[in-house]
Protein backbone atom coordinates (compact mmCIF):
# COMPACT_ATOMS: atom_id res chain seq x y z
CA UNK A 1 0.00 0.00 0.00
CA UNK A 2 1.29 3.89 -1.18
CA UNK A 3 2.05 5.86 1.77
CA UNK A 4 -0.60 8.51 0.23
CA UNK A 5 -3.39 5.35 0.26
CA UNK A 6 -2.12 4.41 3.56
CA UNK A 7 -2.78 8.47 5.24
CA UNK A 8 -5.94 8.32 3.36
CA UNK A 9 -7.50 5.26 4.49
CA UNK A 10 -6.20 6.83 8.47
CA UNK A 11 -8.06 10.16 7.58
CA UNK A 12 -11.40 8.19 6.77
CA UNK A 13 -10.99 5.78 9.75
CA UNK A 14 -10.29 8.69 11.99
CA UNK A 15 -13.07 10.89 10.47
CA UNK A 16 -15.42 8.20 10.58
CA UNK A 17 -14.79 7.55 14.26
CA UNK A 18 -15.49 11.39 14.77
CA UNK A 19 -19.18 10.98 12.92
CA UNK A 20 -19.44 7.66 15.07
CA UNK A 21 -19.13 9.55 17.75
CA UNK A 22 -21.38 12.22 17.22
CA UNK A 23 -23.60 9.92 15.97
CA UNK A 24 -24.15 7.84 18.95
CA UNK A 25 -24.89 11.64 20.72
CA UNK A 26 -27.97 12.17 18.38
CA UNK A 27 -29.06 8.80 19.30
CA UNK A 28 -28.58 9.22 23.07
CA UNK A 29 -30.49 12.69 22.89
CA UNK A 30 -32.77 11.47 20.07
CA UNK A 31 -33.78 8.78 22.99
CA UNK A 32 -37.55 9.68 24.74
CA UNK A 33 -37.18 11.32 28.02
CA UNK A 34 -39.17 8.48 29.40
CA UNK A 35 -36.91 5.61 28.33
CA UNK A 36 -35.39 3.94 31.51
CA UNK A 37 -31.98 2.03 31.26
CA UNK A 38 -32.32 -1.26 29.58
CA UNK A 39 -35.19 -0.29 27.87
CA UNK A 40 -34.40 2.22 25.00
CA UNK A 41 -35.72 0.93 21.49
CA UNK A 42 -33.84 -0.89 19.12
CA UNK A 43 -31.63 1.76 17.05
CA UNK A 44 -33.40 3.02 13.81
CA UNK A 45 -37.03 2.22 15.08
CA UNK A 46 -37.27 5.49 17.37
CA UNK A 47 -38.80 7.35 14.36
CA UNK A 48 -40.43 3.79 12.99
CA UNK A 49 -42.43 3.64 16.43
CA UNK A 50 -43.07 7.17 17.09
CA UNK A 51 -44.97 7.85 14.25
CA UNK A 52 -47.26 4.47 15.02
CA UNK A 53 -47.78 6.21 18.12
CA UNK A 54 -48.75 9.08 16.50
CA UNK A 55 -50.91 7.15 13.85
CA UNK A 56 -52.26 5.35 16.98
CA UNK A 57 -53.32 8.39 18.87
CA UNK A 58 -55.36 9.77 15.52
CA UNK A 59 -56.94 6.65 15.53
CA UNK A 60 -58.29 6.81 19.48
CA UNK A 61 -59.40 10.11 19.04
CA UNK A 62 -61.35 9.68 15.53
CA UNK A 63 -63.20 6.16 16.86
CA UNK A 64 -64.18 8.20 20.14
CA UNK A 65 -65.77 10.79 17.74
CA UNK A 66 -67.05 7.91 15.65
CA UNK A 67 -68.48 7.04 18.72
CA UNK A 68 -70.16 9.75 19.66
CA UNK A 69 -67.97 10.47 22.36
CA UNK A 70 -65.37 13.99 23.07
CA UNK A 71 -62.21 13.74 21.27
CA UNK A 72 -60.30 13.25 23.97
CA UNK A 73 -56.19 13.11 24.67
CA UNK A 74 -55.38 9.60 24.18
CA UNK A 75 -53.76 7.61 26.88
CA UNK A 76 -49.68 7.88 26.91
CA UNK A 77 -48.20 4.19 27.16
CA UNK A 78 -44.74 3.92 28.28
CA UNK A 79 -42.51 4.71 25.00
CA UNK A 80 -40.00 2.10 25.78
CA UNK A 81 -42.73 -0.61 26.30
CA UNK A 82 -41.73 -3.35 24.02
CA UNK A 83 -44.27 -5.15 22.28
CA UNK A 84 -45.41 -9.07 23.12
CA UNK A 85 -48.04 -11.25 22.56
CA UNK A 86 -49.70 -12.89 25.46
CA UNK A 87 -50.35 -16.62 24.67
CA UNK A 88 -53.17 -19.02 24.65
CA UNK A 89 -51.36 -21.72 26.44
CA UNK A 90 -48.86 -21.23 29.50
CA UNK A 91 -46.69 -23.75 27.71
CA UNK A 92 -46.38 -20.97 24.81
CA UNK A 93 -45.77 -18.09 26.94
CA UNK A 94 -43.21 -15.05 26.40
CA UNK A 95 -41.27 -14.53 29.23
CA UNK A 96 -41.38 -11.17 31.08
CA UNK A 97 -38.09 -9.81 32.07
CA UNK A 98 -37.76 -7.77 35.44
CA UNK A 99 -37.76 -3.78 35.34
CA UNK A 100 -39.15 -3.89 31.97
CA UNK A 101 -42.44 -2.76 30.49
CA UNK A 102 -44.40 -4.82 28.21
CA UNK A 103 -47.77 -3.55 25.74
CA UNK A 104 -50.38 -6.28 24.04
CA UNK A 105 -53.83 -6.27 23.20
CA UNK A 106 -56.58 -8.39 25.03
CA UNK A 107 -59.66 -9.23 23.04
CA UNK A 108 -63.26 -9.20 24.82
CA UNK A 109 -63.70 -11.63 27.15
CA UNK A 110 -60.42 -13.16 26.19
CA UNK A 111 -57.20 -14.84 28.38
CA UNK A 112 -53.43 -14.64 27.71
CA UNK A 113 -50.59 -16.24 29.84
CA UNK A 114 -47.13 -14.69 30.32
CA UNK A 115 -44.39 -16.43 31.92
CA UNK A 116 -42.20 -14.61 34.55
CA UNK A 117 -38.82 -16.81 36.34
CA UNK A 118 -39.00 -16.15 39.85
CA UNK A 119 -36.19 -16.89 42.60
CA UNK A 120 -37.21 -17.45 46.89
CA UNK A 121 -35.39 -14.37 47.87
CA UNK A 122 -37.85 -11.51 46.47
CA UNK A 123 -41.30 -10.59 45.96
CA UNK A 124 -43.16 -10.27 42.85
CA UNK A 125 -45.54 -8.09 41.83
CA UNK A 126 -46.88 -7.88 37.82
CA UNK A 127 -49.24 -4.94 36.96
CA UNK A 128 -51.52 -4.39 34.13
CA UNK A 129 -53.42 -1.18 32.96
CA UNK A 130 -55.94 -1.62 30.55
CA UNK A 131 -56.79 0.85 28.21
CA UNK A 132 -60.26 0.42 26.73
CA UNK A 133 -60.46 2.59 23.50
CA UNK A 134 -62.58 5.80 24.35
CA UNK A 135 -66.20 6.50 24.06
CA UNK A 136 -66.61 2.71 23.97
CA UNK A 137 -69.68 1.40 25.73
CA UNK A 138 -69.01 -0.42 28.74
CA UNK A 139 -71.29 -2.18 31.36
CA UNK A 140 -71.43 -2.36 35.41
CA UNK A 141 -68.86 -5.62 36.12
CA UNK A 142 -66.97 -5.14 33.19
CA UNK A 143 -62.96 -5.29 33.82
CA UNK A 144 -60.24 -7.68 34.01
CA UNK A 145 -58.90 -10.35 36.45
CA UNK A 146 -54.37 -10.36 36.65
CA UNK A 147 -52.72 -13.40 39.13
CA UNK A 148 -49.49 -15.31 39.50
CA UNK A 149 -50.11 -19.11 39.02
CA UNK A 150 -47.38 -21.65 40.15
CA UNK A 151 -47.03 -24.99 37.57
CA UNK A 152 -49.60 -26.44 39.42
CA UNK A 153 -52.19 -23.70 38.31
CA UNK A 154 -52.45 -22.44 42.43
CA UNK A 155 -53.12 -18.87 42.49
CA UNK A 156 -50.34 -16.90 44.30
CA UNK A 157 -51.89 -13.65 44.35
CA UNK A 158 -54.75 -12.07 42.32
CA UNK A 159 -56.36 -8.84 41.87
CA UNK A 160 -59.96 -8.27 39.84
CA UNK A 161 -61.08 -4.68 39.10
CA UNK A 162 -64.21 -3.09 36.94
CA UNK A 163 -65.65 0.25 36.48
CA UNK A 164 -67.80 -0.07 38.99
CA UNK A 165 -70.50 2.70 39.42
CA UNK A 166 -68.63 5.15 36.76
CA UNK A 167 -69.46 2.58 33.82
CA UNK A 168 -67.59 4.76 31.36
CA UNK A 169 -64.70 3.85 29.21
CA UNK A 170 -61.39 4.95 31.05
CA UNK A 171 -58.23 2.81 31.54
CA UNK A 172 -58.07 0.12 34.92
CA UNK A 173 -55.04 -0.91 37.05
CA UNK A 174 -54.36 -4.36 39.02
CA UNK A 175 -51.74 -6.34 40.22
CA UNK A 176 -50.46 -9.97 40.83
CA UNK A 177 -48.39 -10.67 42.99
CA UNK A 178 -46.14 -13.88 44.57
CA UNK A 179 -44.98 -13.10 48.29
CA UNK A 180 -41.77 -14.80 49.45
CA UNK A 181 -43.48 -16.38 52.81
CA UNK A 182 -41.52 -19.14 55.18
CA UNK A 183 -44.84 -19.90 56.60
CA UNK A 184 -46.74 -20.78 53.20
CA UNK A 185 -46.79 -24.24 51.09
CA UNK A 186 -47.53 -22.83 48.04
CA UNK A 187 -45.41 -20.52 45.57
CA UNK A 188 -42.52 -20.61 47.40
CA UNK A 189 -39.99 -22.97 44.97
CA UNK A 190 -37.87 -20.81 42.55
CA UNK A 191 -38.99 -21.89 38.81
CA UNK A 192 -41.62 -20.82 35.94
CA UNK A 193 -44.73 -19.10 37.38
CA UNK A 194 -47.20 -17.89 34.86
CA UNK A 195 -49.11 -14.62 34.72
CA UNK A 196 -53.20 -14.96 33.91
CA UNK A 197 -55.07 -11.51 32.25
CA UNK A 198 -58.40 -12.21 31.88
CA UNK A 199 -61.04 -10.29 30.94
CA UNK A 200 -65.15 -10.33 31.81
CA UNK A 201 -67.27 -8.15 29.36
CA UNK A 202 -71.40 -7.85 29.76
CA UNK A 203 -72.69 -9.34 26.13
CA UNK A 204 -73.91 -5.45 25.48
CA UNK A 205 -70.06 -3.99 26.17
CA UNK A 206 -68.06 -3.02 22.83
CA UNK A 207 -66.42 -5.58 21.63
CA UNK A 208 -62.67 -3.50 20.92
CA UNK A 209 -59.90 -5.16 21.98
CA UNK A 210 -57.96 -3.27 24.99
CA UNK A 211 -54.59 -2.44 24.92
CA UNK A 212 -52.36 -3.42 27.81
CA UNK A 213 -49.29 -1.75 29.40
CA UNK A 214 -47.47 -4.56 32.11
CA UNK A 215 -44.49 -4.17 34.31
CA UNK A 216 -42.93 -6.36 36.12
CA UNK A 217 -41.08 -5.25 39.28
CA UNK A 218 -39.62 -7.15 42.60
CA UNK A 219 -39.44 -6.23 46.13
CA UNK A 220 -36.14 -7.23 48.66
CA UNK A 221 -36.92 -9.20 51.76
CA UNK A 222 -36.75 -8.88 54.80
CA UNK A 223 -33.07 -9.12 57.12
CA UNK A 224 -35.20 -9.62 59.83
CA UNK A 225 -39.02 -10.26 60.62
CA UNK A 226 -41.07 -7.26 61.62
CA UNK A 227 -44.56 -7.00 63.17
CA UNK A 228 -47.04 -8.27 61.28
CA UNK A 229 -50.27 -7.14 63.51
CA UNK A 230 -52.25 -4.91 62.16
CA UNK A 231 -52.49 -1.47 65.00
CA UNK A 232 -56.11 -1.50 66.54
CA UNK A 233 -56.49 2.37 66.69
CA UNK A 234 -55.26 4.24 63.56
CA UNK A 235 -55.69 8.35 62.79
CA UNK A 236 -59.12 7.81 60.32
CA UNK A 237 -60.32 11.58 61.14
CA UNK A 238 -59.94 13.27 57.89
CA UNK A 239 -57.88 16.34 58.04
CA UNK A 240 -58.06 20.02 57.33
CA UNK A 241 -58.00 21.44 54.02
CA UNK A 242 -54.42 21.55 53.00
CA UNK A 243 -53.05 25.33 53.43
CA UNK A 244 -51.37 27.48 50.49
CA UNK A 245 -54.54 28.04 48.36
CA UNK A 246 -55.10 26.46 44.82
CA UNK A 247 -52.34 26.28 42.66
CA UNK A 248 -52.43 24.97 38.72
CA UNK A 249 -51.15 21.93 38.08
CA UNK A 250 -52.53 20.23 34.80
CA UNK A 251 -52.11 15.94 34.92
CA UNK A 252 -50.73 13.60 32.49
CA UNK A 253 -52.19 11.27 29.80
CA UNK A 254 -50.64 8.10 31.75
CA UNK A 255 -49.36 6.27 34.55
CA UNK A 256 -45.81 7.13 32.63
CA UNK A 257 -46.95 10.46 32.39
CA UNK A 258 -48.09 11.20 35.72
CA UNK A 259 -47.23 14.35 37.06
CA UNK A 260 -46.16 14.33 40.23
CA UNK A 261 -47.69 16.47 43.72
CA UNK A 262 -47.03 17.31 47.02
CA UNK A 263 -49.54 18.05 49.93
CA UNK A 264 -51.74 20.85 48.82
CA UNK A 265 -54.97 21.99 46.60
CA UNK A 266 -54.32 21.68 43.05
CA UNK A 267 -56.11 23.02 40.05
CA UNK A 268 -56.75 21.73 36.62
CA UNK A 269 -59.63 21.37 33.95
CA UNK A 270 -61.07 17.89 32.58
CA UNK A 271 -62.65 17.44 29.36
CA UNK A 272 -65.88 14.49 29.27
CA UNK A 273 -64.37 11.48 29.03
CA UNK A 274 -60.37 12.58 30.08
CA UNK A 275 -58.14 10.98 32.86
CA UNK A 276 -55.94 13.02 34.14
CA UNK A 277 -52.93 11.12 36.08
CA UNK A 278 -51.18 12.34 38.86
CA UNK A 279 -48.23 10.77 41.66
CA UNK A 280 -47.58 11.63 45.27
CA UNK A 281 -44.60 10.85 47.37
CA UNK A 282 -45.67 8.91 50.51
CA UNK A 283 -43.09 7.50 53.32
CA UNK A 284 -43.10 5.02 55.64
CA UNK A 285 -45.20 5.72 58.48
CA UNK A 286 -47.12 8.60 56.42
CA UNK A 287 -50.68 8.51 55.65
CA UNK A 288 -52.47 10.20 52.43
CA UNK A 289 -55.57 11.23 52.21
CA UNK A 290 -57.07 12.66 48.79
CA UNK A 291 -60.32 14.17 47.64
CA UNK A 292 -61.73 15.98 44.02
CA UNK A 293 -63.79 19.07 43.85
CA UNK A 294 -65.38 19.70 40.13
CA UNK A 295 -66.31 23.33 40.10
CA UNK A 296 -69.79 24.63 39.30
CA UNK A 297 -71.17 26.31 35.67
CA UNK A 298 -74.87 26.04 34.08
CA UNK A 299 -76.77 23.90 36.12
CA UNK A 300 -78.98 20.96 34.06
CA UNK A 301 -79.87 17.83 35.08
CA UNK A 302 -77.58 15.27 37.17
CA UNK A 303 -75.25 12.90 35.62
CA UNK A 304 -74.49 9.94 37.99
CA UNK A 305 -71.14 9.10 38.84
CA UNK A 306 -70.07 11.90 36.78
CA UNK A 307 -66.38 12.14 38.34
CA UNK A 308 -64.07 9.09 39.49
CA UNK A 309 -61.26 9.52 41.67
CA UNK A 310 -59.00 6.33 41.71
CA UNK A 311 -56.06 5.67 43.63
CA UNK A 312 -52.87 3.29 42.92
CA UNK A 313 -49.73 2.13 45.00
CA UNK A 314 -46.46 1.88 43.74
CA UNK A 315 -46.25 -1.12 41.85
CA UNK A 316 -49.97 0.16 40.54
CA UNK A 317 -51.84 -2.27 42.40
CA UNK A 318 -55.28 -0.92 43.03
CA UNK A 319 -56.07 0.59 46.39
CA UNK A 320 -59.49 2.44 46.25
CA UNK A 321 -61.98 4.55 44.26
CA UNK A 322 -64.64 6.82 44.46
CA UNK A 323 -67.21 8.40 42.33
CA UNK A 324 -69.59 11.72 42.98
CA UNK A 325 -72.39 13.17 40.29
CA UNK A 326 -73.20 16.17 39.01
CA UNK A 327 -75.55 19.05 37.93
CA UNK A 328 -73.66 21.91 37.44
CA UNK A 329 -73.32 22.78 40.81
CA UNK A 330 -70.25 21.79 42.78
CA UNK A 331 -69.47 18.42 43.63
CA UNK A 332 -66.89 16.77 46.50
CA UNK A 333 -65.76 13.51 46.91
CA UNK A 334 -62.95 12.03 49.07
CA UNK A 335 -61.33 8.59 49.56
CA UNK A 336 -61.95 6.73 52.82
CA UNK A 337 -59.56 7.22 55.26
CA UNK A 338 -56.50 4.89 54.50
CA UNK A 339 -53.63 3.58 56.86
CA UNK A 340 -50.19 4.62 57.12
CA UNK A 341 -47.92 3.77 54.92
CA UNK A 342 -46.33 0.15 56.62
CA UNK A 343 -45.03 -3.61 56.22
CA UNK A 344 -47.16 -5.38 58.10
CA UNK A 345 -49.97 -3.73 56.13
CA UNK A 346 -50.10 -6.54 53.32
CA UNK A 347 -51.27 -9.03 56.19
CA UNK A 348 -54.65 -7.69 55.74
CA UNK A 349 -57.17 -8.98 53.46
CA UNK A 350 -58.78 -5.47 52.94
CA UNK A 351 -57.63 -4.36 49.44
CA UNK A 352 -57.45 -0.64 50.64
CA UNK A 353 -55.11 -1.48 53.48
CA UNK A 354 -53.18 -4.37 51.93
CA UNK A 355 -52.32 -2.15 48.91
CA UNK A 356 -50.59 0.47 51.37
CA UNK A 357 -47.79 -2.01 51.99
CA UNK A 358 -44.44 0.09 50.73
CA UNK A 359 -43.81 3.69 50.72
CA UNK A 360 -43.09 5.12 47.01
CA UNK A 361 -45.08 6.72 44.34
CA UNK A 362 -48.91 6.44 44.95
CA UNK A 363 -51.12 7.52 41.78
CA UNK A 364 -54.45 9.44 41.83
CA UNK A 365 -56.40 9.36 38.31
CA UNK A 366 -59.62 11.27 37.80
CA UNK A 367 -61.81 10.66 35.27
CA UNK A 368 -64.69 13.37 33.99
CA UNK A 369 -67.57 10.49 32.39
CA UNK A 370 -68.15 11.54 28.49
CA UNK A 371 -71.97 12.03 29.37
CA UNK A 372 -70.96 15.20 30.90
CA UNK A 373 -70.53 16.87 27.11
CA UNK A 374 -74.09 15.87 26.14
CA UNK A 375 -75.66 17.53 28.64
CA UNK A 376 -73.53 20.27 29.72
CA UNK A 377 -71.04 20.21 26.54
CA UNK A 378 -67.63 19.21 24.99
CA UNK A 379 -65.85 22.11 27.09
CA UNK A 380 -63.29 21.76 30.14
CA UNK A 381 -64.85 21.64 33.28
CA UNK A 382 -63.06 23.17 36.40
CA UNK A 383 -61.44 20.50 39.11
CA UNK A 384 -59.54 20.48 41.97
CA UNK A 385 -57.48 18.39 43.66
CA UNK A 386 -56.81 18.13 47.26
CA UNK A 387 -53.95 16.02 49.09
CA UNK A 388 -52.90 15.90 52.59
CA UNK A 389 -49.84 13.78 53.55
CA UNK A 390 -49.90 13.76 57.28
CA UNK A 391 -46.99 12.09 59.39
CA UNK A 392 -43.03 12.08 59.91
CA UNK A 393 -41.11 9.44 57.66
CA UNK A 394 -40.63 6.67 59.99
CA UNK A 395 -37.21 4.02 59.23
CA UNK A 396 -37.91 1.75 56.46
CA UNK A 397 -38.31 -1.56 57.01
CA UNK A 398 -35.04 -3.67 57.35
CA UNK A 399 -34.59 -5.07 53.35
CA UNK A 400 -31.80 -6.89 52.50
CA UNK A 401 -31.12 -4.80 49.42
CA UNK A 402 -31.94 -1.90 47.84
CA UNK A 403 -35.71 -1.22 47.38
CA UNK A 404 -35.77 0.70 44.14
CA UNK A 405 -39.48 2.57 43.80
CA UNK A 406 -40.43 1.20 46.84
CA UNK A 407 -38.77 3.96 48.69
CA UNK A 408 -39.42 7.81 48.80
CA UNK A 409 -36.11 9.60 48.05
CA UNK A 410 -35.03 13.65 48.59
CA UNK A 411 -35.17 13.84 44.47
CA UNK A 412 -38.65 12.48 44.63
CA UNK A 413 -39.38 15.12 47.16
CA UNK A 414 -37.70 18.08 44.95
CA UNK A 415 -40.13 16.59 42.17
CA UNK A 416 -43.10 16.71 43.87
CA UNK A 417 -42.22 20.13 44.56
CA UNK A 418 -41.73 20.92 41.24
CA UNK A 419 -44.46 19.35 39.46
CA UNK A 420 -42.25 17.31 37.13
CA UNK A 421 -43.92 14.96 35.11
CA UNK A 422 -43.03 11.01 34.03
CA UNK A 423 -39.25 9.59 34.23
CA UNK A 424 -38.59 13.74 34.26
CA UNK A 425 -38.20 12.33 37.68
CA UNK A 426 -35.92 10.12 37.79
CA UNK A 427 -33.71 10.02 40.84
CA UNK A 428 -30.63 8.72 39.42
CA UNK A 429 -28.44 10.46 36.73
CA UNK A 430 -29.56 9.41 33.51
CA UNK A 431 -31.82 12.35 32.39
CA UNK A 432 -28.86 14.79 33.30
CA UNK A 433 -26.33 12.73 31.14
CA UNK A 434 -29.36 13.03 28.54
CA UNK A 435 -29.76 17.09 28.91
CA UNK A 436 -25.96 17.40 28.79
CA UNK A 437 -25.98 15.48 25.54
CA UNK A 438 -29.00 16.97 24.35
CA UNK A 439 -26.37 21.06 24.40
CA UNK A 440 -26.61 19.71 20.70
CA UNK A 441 -26.57 16.97 18.98
CA UNK A 442 -26.12 20.06 16.19
CA UNK A 443 -23.12 21.33 17.91
CA UNK A 444 -21.43 17.51 18.15
CA UNK A 445 -22.21 17.27 14.24
CA UNK A 446 -21.03 20.97 13.16
CA UNK A 447 -17.63 19.62 15.11
CA UNK A 448 -17.54 16.50 13.12
CA UNK A 449 -18.23 17.81 10.00
CA UNK A 450 -15.20 20.58 10.65
CA UNK A 451 -12.73 17.51 11.84
CA UNK A 452 -13.66 15.78 8.19
CA UNK A 453 -12.41 19.62 6.53
CA UNK A 454 -9.83 20.08 8.58
CA UNK A 455 -8.55 16.71 7.87
CA UNK A 456 -9.31 16.68 3.97
CA UNK A 457 -7.33 19.52 4.10
CA UNK A 458 -4.08 18.15 6.10
CA UNK A 459 -3.99 15.84 3.35
CA UNK A 460 -4.63 18.04 0.69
Amino acid sequence: MSTQAGRRTGIGRRAGALIAAAAAVGVVTALPAQALPGQTRAAGSTEAAEAAEAAEAAGAAEAAEAAGGPAVPPYAFDGSAQRIQGAASSLDAKTLQTGRTYRDTLKKDGKVYYRVDLDSKRNTYVSVVAVPKPGGKVEYGDGFKVGIQDNSGADCGYQQVDFGSGQYARPLAAYARRIVDPDSFSCQKQGAYYVLVERDSAATSAPDDWELELRYVTEPLLKQAGPTALPEAWPSGTPAPPAGGQRKRQGGAGFHEAVALREGEWRADIRPGQTLFYRVPVDWGQQLFAGAELGSGAEGDSVSNALTLSLDNPALGFVDMNTVSYDGKPATLALDPLRPVAHENRTSYQEATSGMRFAGWYYLSATLSPEVAAEYGDKPVPLTLRVNVEGSPKQAPPYDADPGIFSVTADDQQAAANGAAGASATTDGTMAIVATAGIGTGTVLLLGLGAWTLLARRRA
